[in-house]
């Protein structure tokens, strides 16, 4: 996953964010995973479940319970 430069985020399309205020990137599938990772850790039921919901639409095969691909 390509770390993202303050410029680079500025660049991606608000509908690549899962979350409030342009946080939890899923512009592609790796960062994608890694919202799901972080939220997991500090986010609350109904900010993980709109960032699981987020991905899906995005990316159907991740968020899928056991299936990461």
């Amino acid at each position: 996953m390509a770390k993202l430069t303050t410029e680079t985020r500025k660049e991606i399309p608000s509908k690549d964010f899962a979350g409030p205020d342009r946080t939890y990137p899923i512009e592609d599938k790796a960062h994608a995973r890694n919202a799901l990772s972080r939220v997991a850790q500090d986010g609350s039921p109904a900010l993980q479940a709109k960032v699981r919901a987020a991905v899906h639409s995005k990316y159907k095969d991740i968020g899928i319970s056991g299936h990461t691909k």
